[in-house]
C-alpha cells in the first residue's frame, strides 16, 4: 500500500493510503467542476469532505492556493464593471477578520473546527435554499459583518465567499458588476489569507507538493464544469448544492 507521509503543523504525523489519495483527488475534482459551473463554490464542497480524511490546516491552504491560481488564471474580463465603492470598505474589516482567524487557526481545537465549519455549511444550506432578492439596497455598514465574516470565514475553513456574495447581492448589484466585483474580491481577500498563510508557516514544501499534484485536477474538474453548466439550470444547481452542504455539514458534526 502506498503512503505519503505530512507534517503537520502540530508535529503529528499524518499517513494516506492510495484509497485515501484516489479519494482526494475526486473530491477536489468535483469541487472544480463546481467552480466551473457556479464561477465560485469550490471550496464549500472540496474542504468539508477533505477534512473527513485530512487536518483542516492542510486542507484549508491547499484549496484556498488553488482557488487563487483558479482566478488568477481566469483573469478579470471587465474591469470597468468592478464596483470600488461597494468593495473598498470590505477590505479593512476582510484584514481584520484573516488576523483573527489566523490566531483561532493556532489555538482552537482541530475538532472544534470541524465543528463550527458544519455548523456554518447548514446556516449556509439553509440560506441558499431560502433565498431572497432584496427590494432595496442595504446600508454600505454591512460591509462590517460581511468583510469581518469573509475573511474569519474565508481563512478558516476557505470558504468565505458566500457572505462576499450576501453582501453584493443585498447591495443590489447587476449582474456583469456583480461579477467583475466578485472576482476583484476574490483576489484580493486571496493574496492576504495566502500572505497570512506564508508568515504563519501554513505553507511549507509539503504544501506546495500537494498543490502542484492537484492543479490537474483543478484544471480538469473547471473544464468540465465550464462544458456542463449551460444545459443545467440556476435553480436546480443551487438546490443540488444545498442538499450536498447538508450532508457535507451532518457528517462534520458527527465524525
Amino acid at each position: 500500500m502506498l503512503l505519503i507521509v505530512f507534517t503537520d503543523r502540530c508535529t503529528v504525523l499524518e499517513t494516506f493510503s492510495l484509497q485515501s489519495l484516489i479519494l482526494a483527488g475526486i473530491i477536489i475534482g468535483s469541487g472544480y467542476v463546481v467552480r466551473g459551473i457556479a464561477g465560485f463554490g469550490s471550496g464549500l464542497i472540496a474542504i468539508p469532505l477533505l477534512a473527513l480524511i485530512m487536518p483542516l490546516n492542510i486542507a484549508v491552504p491547499l484549496i484556498v492556493l488553488l482557488d487563487y491560481i483558479a482566478s488568477a488564471s481566469q483573469g478579470l474580463s471587465n474591469w470597468k464593471a468592478i464596483q470600488w465603492k461597494d468593495l473598498l470598505p470590505l477590505l479593512p474589516f476582510s484584514l481584520l477578520g484573516v488576523v483573527l482567524a489566523l490566531y483561532l487557526f493556532q489555538s482552537l481545537d482541530t475538532q472544534l473546527l470541524m465543528r463550527g465549519l458544519g455548523v456554518f455549511l447548514l446556516l449556509f444550506a439553509a440560506y441558499s435554499l431560502l433565498s431572497y432578492t432584496p427590494k432595496s439596497q442595504v446600508s454600505i455598514l454591512w460591509a462590517i459583518p460581511g468583510g469581518m465574516l469573509g475573511g474569519l470565514i474565508g481563512t478558516l475553513f476557505g470558504t468565505g465567499g458566500p457572505f462576499y456574495v450576501i453582501y453584493l447581492k443585498l447591495r443590489g448589484l447587476q449582474k456583469g458588476a456583480f461579477r467583475a466585483s466578485f472576482a476583484a474580491l476574490f483576489l484580493l481577500d486571496g493574496l492576504g489569507r495566502i500572505s497570512g498563510y506564508l508568515i504563519t508557516g501554513f505553507f511549507d514544501l509539503n504544501q506546495i507538493i500537494l498543490t502542484a499534484l492537484a492543479l490537474p485536477l483543478m484544471t480538469v474538474g473547471m473544464y468540465l464544469g465550464g462544458r456542463i453548466h449551460t444545459s443545467l439550470s440556476q435553480q436546480a444547481f443551487q438546490r443540488g448544492i444545498s442538499v450536498l452542504l447538508i450532508f457535507s455539514g451532518l457528517s462534520l458534526l458527527f465524525k
